[in-house]
Order: structure tokens, then C-alpha cells, then sequence
């Protein structure tokens, strides 16, 4: 690579959510690509779209918000991905999200592996591993990718306790929330007692470096080395919750990639999960300087 900006690579699904007011570009490693953009951090999206309508015009979409689309690839056989979005009385979204689309197709490249071990971080979900194409390419690029970020992110119906499992022992950083923490306890075999002894197991099973565990309006916790901090949730009116969780990882990356302080990693996270929770959809338009006056007020 000739470019030696500091950059990460999100690796897996692109996709438009369709809501009942439109659609939008989205997918959770995309979502996380966006506002580690946003945070003014070089990045590079790995996937694949269809040689479709929808394709091109999500590829222009990304392009024309600043993100490389070098690394998005297009299948001549499998649509672009798109997910039917329903948002609840709660401001909860659920997604039906259909199988074999392009990303479930995501091919292995030898230059990928210099653009990952270049890398800073590498970002991926478990959803994207649901079919074996794309599975294969995500354990290649896993064994040349130095700080390898697992985002748990579960989507039912497609959750494999075994790939769960073995993603887990790839990982150095893993961010869940609190359900899912539970639910890896139960696929272990372990009961939940507290949060901090089921990290402690996870970290102890799976020799995870770090954990990031998000708690809804009760903050967040970030658990590593010895140490446990905690950063409560920041008050704000809740527009829709549609890629928060991705907001929060783009936060903790922004920081945690320029070895900041554990306790500015975590507060950068709370903050940009809280300020895209306030405006509505996984990427609203924002510029850096709102997101950070919004973070001066509030921290």
C-alpha cells in the first residue's frame, strides 16, 4: 500500500434498509464505517453489491459521502441486499433481512490481505459469516489482521453458536450488549450471574483482550486489562435506536485506535451512540464540530 494515512477496514454486509419513509444506505459494519468517517479517520469498506440499479446507486451513495468504494466488489449473480425495516412504538427497529444477497458472496483477493495487515483495526460482524463464501474470506483476512474488532451483533434467525464460538476466539476486542452477552453465556453453558463475572468468564474462555458491552439507557462498560470503567448513558430524546450500537463502536474506535485514555475511549463512544440515537436513521448528515460541541455540553 502506498497510502500510509492510518486507516481500518470494516469487512461485510452494505445493504439499503428500507423503512416506511424511504430507504437508506445501511448494514452494521457500513453503519460503523460511516461515523468512524465522520470522526475525520481514513477508511476502507470491504463488500459486495449486485450488478443492479440498487447496487450503483449505493456505491455512488458511499462514494459521494467520502468512503472509498476501491474494495466494494459486484456479483453478477446475487442482488444488493436490502433489509424491510419496521420501527416499534418504542423507536425499536426489527429487520427481515433475506438470505443469499451479494455480500453473502464477498470473495477472497491476495491484495486484500496487505490492505488488512496495514490496517489499524479491522471491523466485522457475525451476520456476514452466515453463508460460506464470505465466511472463508472473513477467516482468511482474520489470520493477517493485527487488532481484529468482532461487533456480536445478533440478527435472528442467523445466529450458529459454533461460528459465534470460534469468532470469539479470533477477536482481540469484542462489543456486545447486554443481551447478547447473555445469549453467548447460555450458547457456553455458563448461567449469568453479573455482568462483570460473565465478561470475566468471556475474556478468561476466549482470551479476549477487551470488552465493550453497551447497557441502553444504563451507559456502557469497557473492561480491560485489570481494569473495569463505566460511562452512564448520555439524556437525550431518542429519534430512533437504528444503528446506535454501530454508532457507539465508531466512537470507541475513533479513540481507542490513537491508544487514548480508556476513559476518553468510552465517553467518545457514549456520546456519538447518544447523538446518532437523537437524529434519525443509522447515518444522518452531521458535521464533526456539531458532534463534538453536543459531547462538550454533555461531558
Amino acid at each position: 500500500m502506498t497510502d500510509k494515512k492510518p486507516y481500518i477496514v470494516c469487512f461485510g454486509e452494505v445493504l439499503w434498509d428500507i423503512f416506511p419513509a424511504g430507504s437508506r444506505a445501511g448494514g452494521a459494519p457500513f453503519n460503523v464505517a460511516y461515523h468512524v468517517h465522520k470522526m475525520g479517520i481514513d477508511v476502507k469498506m470491504l463488500s459486495r453489491v449486485g450488478d443492479d440499479e440498487l447496487g450503483k446507486q449505493l456505491t455512488d451513495q458511499i462514494s459521494n459521502w467520502g468512503i472509498t468504494t476501491d474494495f466494494i466488489q459486484v456479483d453478477h449473480e446475487h442482488p444488493t441486499s436490502t433489509v424491510t425495516a419496521k420501527i416499534d412504538e418504542h423507536n425499536e427497529a426489527s429487520y427481515e433481512i433475506i438470505n443469499h444477497v451479494a455480500w453473502d458472496y464477498i470473495g477472497y483477493q491476495k491484495e486484500h490481505n496487505e490492505l488488512v495487515a496495514e490496517a489499524e483495526a479491522f471491523v466485522f460482524g457475525s451476520l456476514s459469516a452466515r453463508n460460506e463464501p464470505t465466511r472463508n474470506t472473513l477467516f482468511k483476512l482474520l489470520e493477517a489482521a493485527k487488532l481484529k474488532i468482532f461487533d456480536v451483533n445478533f440478527r435472528p434467525p442467523f445466529i450458529d453458536a459454533e461460528l459465534i464460538k470460534t469468532l470469539l476466539h479470533k477477536s482481540d476486542i469484542v462489543k456486545m450488549n447486554k443481551a447478547e452477552l447473555r445469549q453467548i453465556l447460555e450458547l457456553t453453558g455458563r448461567e449469568y450471574t453479573s455482568e462483570e463475572e460473565g465478561v470475566a468468564f468471556l475474556r478468561n474462555h476466549f482470551d479476549i483482550r477487551e470488552v465493550v458491552l453497551t447497557k441502553g439507557s444504563k451507559g456502557a462498560g469497557y473492561f480491560t486489562g485489570e481494569e473495569n470503567y463505566s460511562c452512564p448513558a448520555v439524556p437525550i430524546t431518542v429519534a430512533d435506536t437504528v444503528g446506535s450500537g454501530d454508532s457507539f463502536l465508531s466512537g470507541f474506535i475513533s479513540k481507542r485506535i490513537k491508544h487514548e485514555s480508556p476513559e476518553e475511549v468510552i465517553k467518545q463512544a457514549a456520546a456519538l451512540g447518544a447523538w446518532v440515537t437523537s437524529k434519525s436513521g443509522a447515518c444522518p448528515d452531521y458535521e464533526l464540530s456539531e458532534f463534538e460541541q453536543f459531547k462538550d455540553r454533555h461531558f
